[in-house]
């Protein structure tokens, strides 16, 4: 293409951006349509791309075609391999594709369409995206290090070991929240536990099919997963509408707590291909399938979004979860605007497969494009819900009332009209029970997805096809992250009690597989169990302490990133790392400060804990509240360390008291270059 054809097309699409996004923010009145929000992020996403991250490409990282990766020279058909970008990015991408930007920007609607839709789209283009770049191209340029790794060799040995207790609570923190999501849908719901639960004997027929039946027949396998994911669905169906099997799978909230532990300390002691690679493989394809067909839904149907920009919880009285804009709408929204946990599959399986330097770009910055795409579609479906049908899915029966028809007045007090008709309906429409105080925003996003392919695809006689699909879709994304996240800890543990008797160091070990397994599934099965038991429903105290966790744990991958930018002898560009970790800081440290010592019940743990106790509830309950604000101060006093030392570090460097040298592996000329242009 001609230079002023592309010029022209660039421009084009930045006034179309700038119109887009301002059209969301300033338009006021009668209802927007919801492809306003689709074209505002697709071109900011456009144009971040290819400006913003090219810059950060060329200026500030200096990405070498000529250097060689570790992939290429420490290639053992294992862990280091080198591989197709593409293949890389679908890695990537379905590895950091978590619950976050599904269920946050659905329990933001709570403030209106226009605070989450504006932080997913800014947030994505100057901090997750960068921070995923960043990450990664270190990770590749230290021989696939770890973040943890990294802090110890860049900042300094307390710093290491300070990130290492703080990366392995927040995991602990993040799986117990995202469990806690699967739970919160399944519970009553026989057709979506069936399906759910089928899809584990499917992964492990595909693993035995792959590699005992028919190895390398990777296709075959692929349809043989499609057909039977299928045939669980609409099995799911029939159990739901026969009494005998409906009872048998319908579970309550304590139940399938107990089975997701079990099954999270399965996923990380069963062997890789038999369980979690099948699984994960299959998740890919329902992940990357169901995306691309609400994108098409919503642009099809172009739905009016029924939520107003604000609504009156923007004071921090809702009933989703209590606290005002900033900064809880900041850390509700989490991973589909910035994402701590991406900083550890940056620096973990990811930099072992990437073949050349400049690939980093397009799985780093673009994975996490992917991934925030998914969080506006996700405000999409929250967002054409009727209001009062909305607050009514997502508020705990503490806060509206446990019968249908109290529930349905107070909600209509507040201005949100509905009816407990209304209600029984669409809970019949969707083959499902009630969707009364169905909390955790995965109820709420398969409702609000139902509704789009309904009217696209099939007609409204099929929305309890596409609720149940949409909710077996959520809940595939967050297993994956307990199979993941699960076996993480289990390998950092291994590490650090190595130092203590070497065979629990060795991954290979079964004992010491079991144990450390063990070890960090009930870790979070307690953070799970906390949940279920809250009378608030959970997601009011759980999420936010994830949401926090897991910017503290974005804060600590962004305070490495900075420290080696000033340590390349880029302080120039030093802001392109420093701002984001800037306004991180203040968001977690802030919402830390309330989530511990706000008066207010519903937001302070402490101030939750003196109610309790002063009308005689359970002990157990008094306990979690003050575990929770222990656990909190806990992390930030440990990022604020963290942080701390980094500054000294990089104030040594930049006064010349310290030379500016990274631990970077020499540099070796890639032997792919020449290959290719043979």
């Amino acid at each position: 293409m001609p230079k002023i054809l592309r010029v022209l097309f660039w421009i084009a699409v930045s006034l179309l951006g700038a119109l887009a996004l301002a059209t969301t923010a300033l338009h006021r009145g009668e209802q927007i349509n919801a492809l306003w929000l689709v074209v505002a992020a697709v071109a900011t996403y456009a144009v971040g791309y290819r400006f913003y991250s090219s810059f950060i490409s060329a200026k500030v990282l200096a990405l070498d075609p000529l250097r060689a990766t570790p992939a290429e020279r420490l290639d053992n058909g294992r862990d280091f391999v080198p591989t197709n970008k593409w293949v890389v990015f679908g890695h990537h991408f379905a590895a950091i594709a978590g619950p976050g930007p599904l269920v946050g920007p659905v329990l933001a609607a709570q403030f209106g369409y226009l605070p989450g839709t504006l932080w997913i789209i800014a947030g994505a283009v100057l901090g997750g995206c960068v921070q995923d770049f960043v990450i990664l191209l270190f990770s590749v340029r230290r021989d696939g290090k770890s973040l943890t790794e990294m802090a110890k060799s860049e900042i300094g040995r307390v710093g290491g070991v300070v990130a290492y207790v703080a990366v392995l609570s927040i995991i602990v923190i993040l799986l117990g929240a995202t469990a806690l999501i699967v739970v919160n849908a399944l519970k009553s719901s026989p057709w979506g536990t069936f399906t759910i639960a089928m899809t584990m004997p499917i992964a492990v027929l595909m693993g035995f099919y792959l590699r005992r039946i028919r190895p390398g027949k990777v296709l075959e396998t692929s349809v043989l997963g499609f057909v039977l994911v299928l045939a669980a669905i609409f099995g799911g169906q029939w159990v739901s509408e026969t009494p005998s099997w409906a009872a048998t799978f319908t579970l309550t909230a304590p139940t399938l707590a107990i089975l997701i532990i079990v099954y999270g300390f399965a996923a990380s002691s069963l062997p890789v291909w038999l369980l979690l690679a099948p699984r994960d493989y299959l998740s890919t394809f329902v992940k990357l399938g169901t995306i691309s067909l609400l994108a098409v839904g919503i642009v099809a149907l172009r739905p009016s979004l029924n939520m107003p920009p604000l609504t009156r919880f923007a004071d921090g009285s809702g009933p989703v979860f209590a606290g005002t804009i900033f900064p809880f709408a900041f850390i509700t929204i989490a991973c589909g605007a910035v994402s701590g946990f991406h900083s550890l599959i940056s620096s973990g399986t990811t930099p072992k497969l990437i073949r050349r330097e400049p690939e980093t770009r397009l799985v780093g910055y673009g994975g996490m494009i992917a991934e925030s795409m998914v969080a506006i579609m996700a405000m999409i479906a929250a967002s054409v819900l009727q209001p009062g049908v909305y607050f009514a899915v997502n508020s705990p029966a503490g806060i509206v009332g446990q019968a249908p028809e109290v529930a349905a007045t107070t909600i209509s007090s507040w201005g949100f009209p509905v009816t407990a008709a209304q209600m029984a309906s669409l809970a019949h429409a969707v083959g499902e029970q009630t969707l009364y105080n169905r909390t955790g925003g995965a109820p709420a996003f398969a409702v609000g997805m139902a509704q789009i392919f309904s009217n696209t695809l099939g007609g409204h006689a099929v929305m309890a096809l596409w609720y149940h699909f949409a909710i077996m879709f959520e809940a595939l994304f967050i297993l994956t992250i307990i199979d993941a996240g699960t076996r993480v800890g289990r390998f950092m543990l291994q590490d650090a009690l190595g130092h203590i008797w070497k065979p629990l160091g060795r991954t290979s070990w079964y004992p010491s597989i079991l144990f450390t397994s063990a070890v960090i599934v009930a870790a979070w099965g307690n953070f799970l169990w906390q949940g279920i038991k809250d009378p608030l429903g959970g997601i009011n105290s759980l999420w936010p302490l994830f949401g926090i966790c897991n910017q503290l744990l974005a804060t600590v991958a962004l305070c490495v990133a900075t420290a080696i930018i000033v340590k390349m002898g880029r302080l120039r560009y030093v802001l392109v790392t420093l701002v984001p970790l800037c306004w991180l800081v203040a968001v977690t440290f802030t919402a830390s400060w309330h989530k511990v010592l706000d008066p207010n019940p519903r937001i302070g743990f402490l101030a939750h804990a003196r109610q309790l106790a002063a009308t005689g509830a359970n002990p157990r309950l008094i306990f979690n509240d003050r575990l929770d604000a222990a656990v909190t101060g806990v992390l930030v006093v440990m990022v604020a360390m963290i942080l701390i030392e980094s500054g000294f570090e990089c104030m040594r460097v930049i006064s010349g008291q310290k030379s500016a040298v990274t631990k970077e592996a020499p540099f070796v000329m890639t032997s792919l270059a020449m290959e290719e242009q043979a």
